[in-house]
């Protein structure tokens, strides 16, 4: 069967699926007439598929309902992630869509059952708003190219704003929500971290296609000079403008891919946030444009907008970069499987590796 063909299969019979399922789980009896139309499901990712409709129906005062939606599925064979949870990730967004500037989307159901779809999946309310590209690289290509230079200021602050918010959030309950199991009762939060990445580290040592001689000396460093912090609030994972959606004047609509969500310093997600954007420009040979902070005045504004910093950076780059070219190692053995040429596939853990070999060799100068 030919790709597209294919693609209209699964389509076809996702939509099927999901008018026979969700009405007794979505809509209030009685109704009529339920419906799922402008079903998007474009075959991308790894980490999970994502799924765009409207579900429609009749209540039974006659009124006419329409809920726009997405459905977020794990990924039921490649995986970018030793331990995929598509209903902790759902967790994670209710628990933080509670606290004041972390926008969210709002969760509407979960669904633990593989043999409704294949595999877990949860639907949340769809955020209408605009998504700065990885690829091509928004600091290039895009709407956000489009934008004047005070517009990029505009909409570089509020991204800031909302990453100071996520990393204000305290409260316990919270907090216990994003902690994995303990693996060392007495350790910090960052000691836990480091810990399953140390094991995330073992299992995919062996299929590293691209660095491992640097990832090698990049762990030593890491493992050999943890700072000294008791520091814990929520580290998202993979805080970067990129997983932010934005209004037509430029406010934070969402924020999501909450997938390797955690605990921690907030340091971790300002190291990772400062890596990708050198990946997403300086190390393609790009130059930030009018109005996008260089990596100084990110940390500064960051500080300026209630945002502590208590740790040299310099160890947390070094982290962002390691825990990426792990990704991306990955994700190159994927691509390949795909069909991509090796070439093509290897530049991603090439771009991450020489960022591992930069930050190594900034921390010693």
């Amino acid at each position: 069967m030919a790709p597209a063909a294919t693609q209209l299969h699964r389509d076809v019979h996702l939509g099927d699926t999901l008018r026979k399922w969700l009405p007794s789980k979505l809509v209030p009896k009685p109704h009529s007439n339920f419906d799922i139309h402008d079903l998007d499901a474009p075959d991308a990712g790894f980490s999970g598929q994502t799924v765009l409709f409207t579900a429609s129906w009749t209540a039974d005062d006659g009124t006419q309902v329409s809920r726009e939606l997405v459905l977020r599925m794990q990924s039921a064979d490649h995986q970018l992630f030793t331990e995929p949870d598509a209903l902790r990730q759902a967790e994670v967004m209710r628990a933080l869509g509670v606290h004041p500037g972390v926008v969210t989307p709002s969760i509407v159901l979960t669904e633990a059952d593989p043999s409704i779809l294949g595999a877990p999946f949860y639907l949340m309310t769809r955020v209408h708003g605009r998504v700065p590209s990885d690829i091509p690289s928004w600091h290039k290509r895009g709407w956000t190219v489009e934008l004047d230079a005070d517009q990029r200021r505009r909409m570089y602050d509020n991204a800031l704003r909302a990453l100071v918010a996520v990393h204000a959030v305290d409260d316990e309950q919270t907090l216990a929500v994003l902690r994995a199991p303990a693996q060392q009762p007495d350790a910090t939060a960052l000691q836990q971290y480091l810990a399953r990445l140390r094991d995330w580290y073992e299992v995919r040592s062996s299929e590293l296609v691209v660095g491992k001689n640097v990832l090698a000396e990049a762990w030593t460093v890491l493992s050999s000079s943890v700072p000294d912090t008791d520091a814990e609030t929520v580290v998202w994972g993979d805080a970067r403008v990129g997983n932010m959606a934005f209004t037509d004047d430029l406010d934070v609509a969402a924020l999501f891919d909450w997938e390797t969500a955690s605990t921690g310093p907030a340091e971790i997600d300002l190291g990772w946030w400062l890596m990708f954007e050198r990946f997403l420009c300086e190390s393609l040979g790009f130059t930030r444009m009018d109005g996008v902070p260089d990596d100084e005045a990110i940390v500064r504004r960051y500080q300026e907008l209630g945002g502590r910093i208590d740790a040299d950076l310099r160890y947390y780059t070094i982290l962002a970069a390691f825990v990426f070219s792990l990704i991306t190692n990955r994700l190159a053995l994927l691509l390949v499987e795909g069909g991509l040429d090796e070439k093509t596939a290897h530049s991603y853990p090439e771009t991450a590796v020489a960022l591992v070999r930069h930050y190594l060799d900034e921390s010693t100068s």
